[in-house]
């Protein structure tokens, strides 16, 4: 269980512990649980977000702008996002981030496939989502570069100082980058 994403040796070992507590039925039971998991789940042929069917739940909603897309890292910014109930449009979820580092290449990535999309779709916007990182802003920039030759608009997400945050405690490139960015104040009065 240690190899598990965000499990260590020491919660593995309390997972394990608390397993071997259990009876076998609820142990046979949980494990099949991660089989059912397995072998149900996919990713959607449009956005490639899990999903349950060939095509997922978003991607097949009347209700979502499908001429707005919003690219994303990976299943957990989908989530993020939903849960703000302020996005309507739909999303395609790279799988990654470029990071030469890792050896994630855009070959890597599901870039060719949100180009495919554009190319075949009447898109008016494309929201770019990705972490404000080094690998996320290149993984922006490479999109970028290859959305410029399609008439839609590329935009981003803002970026800036969090609500509550001390001036003092923020970082000289994202304060920068809110003062850059700046907005009028009245865009910030709640209506």
């Amino acid at each position: 269980m240690a190899s598990l994403p965000g499990i260590g040796r020491k919660t593995a070992l309390r997972l394990v512990l608390h397993m071997l507590n259990q009876d076998t039925s609820d142990v046979r039971a949980f494990g099949q649980a991660f089989v059912v998991l397995k072998d149900n789940v996919q990713f959607c042929n449009t956005c490639h977000n899990i999903s349950d069917a060939p095509l997922c739940s978003i991607c097949s909603s009347y209700k979502r702008e499908a001429s707005t897309i919003c690219v994303v890292e990976d299943m957990r910014n989908v989530i993020a996002i939903e849960n703000t109930q302020q996005y309507t449009g739909v999303y395609h979820v790279l799988g990654g981030i470029i990071s030469p580092m890792d050896g994630i290449g855009p070959s890597e990535l599901n870039i060719d496939s949100l180009v495919n999309r554009i190319a075949k779709s009447e898109i008016k916007e494309v929201i770019m989502a990705l972490s404000t990182t080094l690998e996320g802003d290149t993984t922006n920039f490479y999109i970028y570069k290859k959305l410029s030759e399609y008439n839609i608009d590329i935009t981003t997400i803002a970026r800036g100082v969090a609500i509550g945050d001390d001036l003092e405690y923020t970082d000289e490139i994202t304060l920068g980058r809110s003062i850059l960015n700046r907005m009028p104040y009245s865009n910030s009065l709640v209506k």
